[in-house]
């Protein structure tokens, strides 16, 4: 498996839709996906890699397979706000969320899907992805001197 395709991650219904290449098969590469469920680990769903168990040589036909999926699921017909802001940086997924005036962020590495945000409360979405900036330029860094 190649890294998360965040850049091409798209939400619908309370999840996030993120594509990777599964494979390569002659010079094309082989779609699959996993989703993050707004809810987090109190959703079946969440982390799940490929539950349709199908793959396509077309990312936005993997990204439908993943629609009608979550359709078939019934499992919401609401858009989720959760994954609203989101960015990439460096191939991470960087997350914001704003609860009661203040900021927080969930992070996730290219290649894995577990959350390695630290636990810390910004007052702005701003100092937030500065911070998550920050420390990712500072491990880059660290990671060529070593």
């Amino acid at each position: 498996m190649s890294r998360f395709l965040y850049e091409k991650s798209i939400t619908y219904q309370e999840y996030l839709i993120i594509p990777f290449v599964f494979s390569n098969i002659d010079s094309h590469d082989i779609y699959s996906y996993c989703l993050l469920a707004e809810q987090g680990y109190k959703n079946q769903l969440h982390k799940a890699i490929n539950p349709a168990g199908l793959y396509s040589s077309k990312l936005e036909d993997v990204i439908d397979i993943a629609k009608k999926h979550l359709d078939e699921q019934a499992t919401s017909d609401q858009e989720s706000n959760y994954f609203q802001q989101r960015y990439t940086y460096n191939n991470n997924l960087i997350i914001l969320h704003q609860e009661a005036g203040k900021c927080f962020y969930d992070h996730y590495a290219p290649e894995e899907l577990n959350n390695i945000a630290a636990p810390r409360i910004f007052n702005s979405s701003l100092d937030c992805i500065s911070w998550v900036k920050r420390g990712l330029k500072h491990n880059k860094v660290n990671k060529k001197a070593n």
